[in-house]
């Protein structure tokens, strides 16, 4: 099968030209076919897409969009922040237990704008501006019945093989994944709603209140919105963990109120508690001993919550510890309908947020937004990427 249209190739932050009629054997390690149903033929309507098309290698090429179908929106992509997950994706070759399908688009923290709505769409018109939500739940298996629409049997993640991310120019949404933005927040900002979330369904489910203490282990970008968070639910003191110094002063100025380094964490934050240990642990990095670092800084009856994506299926989890503590484990699974608080949140408190978004690059230039990003260069907070 030959791509009409190949484009150009950016791997790691440099940039190579194909000729126009390419064919996808010259791309090396090109390991799969292109996504079912897709053509990569230029027909009809079409718009800018950025593929990865095998670990470190990105490619813009052209995809074909549809009009928006009854009950659907067509939105341009303004801005996407760069996930932990687009990470392990660009740099692993998966995310968790979930391999790579090249090519595939990534990108799954999205703002826009509506260019066009669907049949039967009211309340919405062109020039809407939102947040977009990724996940496509089916609504009626026994999981969305019963509320937990996070994991839907039936789900369909935006970003994942075969389900094209946001990396693109265009995409059809139907209404319900389309959250209204104010005038005065930015699309930058507004990109922000979907980690934020996580974030949110992170503390409600740990059930963390006014008053708690809170060690949060990974002060990367969910991190520091995680932090963000406990500061808004009124944690009354709050510990990051982080290797980084920069990260650490982003912690810090998003309220942290003890700043640490990994090696020093579980003294630092005993001591700190007078060896009682604080109430809940969140896990945010997934490292290799971080899980085990959280269970060892919470004290009885204390929650751990793993927001991060191990990279391996076993890491290290003191049993020694965690049963004489009674320690409840929370596994997060991205957010369940936190996004309009999220929202909430980043309108009331615009000034939390503004120091975190420190990078931003066009789609010609994902490669060095990936490179910057995944290496933790150039003192990057959130990278947002420009469709």
């Amino acid at each position: 099968m030959k791509a009409i249209r190949v484009g150009t190739l950016s791997r790691a932050g440099s940039m190579l030209t194909l000729p126009s009629d390419a064919p996808l054997s010259s791309c090396p390690r090109l390991l799969c076919p292109p996504t079912e149903g897709v053509s990569f033929v230029r027909k009809g309507h079409s718009m800018r897409a950025a593929e990865l098309i095998y670990p470190l290698t990105f490619r813009l090429t052209d995809m074909p969009i549809e009009d928006p179908g009854p009950g659907e929106v067509q939105v341009r992509i303004e801005a996407v922040g760069v996930c932990g997950s687009d990470l392990h994706a660009y740099s692993e070759g998966a995310v968790g237990s979930t391999p790579d399908v090249y090519p595939m688009v990534l990108g799954h923290e999205p703002a826009g704008r509506i260019v066009k709505t669907g049949v039967g769409v009211t309340g919405l018109t062109a020039g809407d501006r939102g947040a977009l939500e990724p996940a496509l739940y089916c609504y009626h298996c026994e999981f969305c019945l019963s509320g937990h629409h996070n994991v839907c049997a039936n789900i369909r993640f935006l970003s994942n093989p075969h389900y094209p991310g946001f990396f693109r120019e265009l995409v059809n949404l139907p209404i319900v994944n389309f959250r209204p933005i104010p005038a005065g927040m930015s699309f930058d900002e507004a990109a922000l709603a979907e980690p934020l979330s996580i974030a949110l369904h992170s503390i409600r489910l740990a059930s963390i209140h006014a008053g708690e203490t809170v060690a949060v282990i990974g002060a990367g970008p969910i991190g520091l919105l995680t932090i963000a968070a406990l500061r808004a639910a009124k944690a009354i003191r709050i510990w990051a963990v982080e290797p980084l110094a920069h990260r650490r002063e982003l912690a810090r100025g998003i309220g942290a109120e003890v700043v640490i380094e990994r090696g020093e964490a579980v003294e630092e934050i005993l001591s700190g508690t007078g060896q009682r240990g604080v109430d809940c642990a969140i896990d945010c990095a997934a490292g290799e001993h971080t899980t085990g670092q959280a269970i060892q800084v919470t004290g009885n009856a204390g929650r751990v919550a793993l927001t991060g994506i191990h990279s391996s299926p076993f890491v290290p989890m003191d049993g020694l510890a965690m049963r004489p503590k009674e320690l409840t484990i929370f596994n997060v699974r991205r957010s369940n309908h936190e996004t309009q608080q999220a929202l909430e949140l980043l309108q009331a408190h615009a000034e939390w947020f503004a120091p975190l978004l420190t990078h931003t690059r066009e789609i010609e230039q994902i490669g060095d937004a990936f490179a910057i990003a995944s290496q933790y260069r150039d003192g990057v907070g959130k990278m947002i990427v420009r469709p």
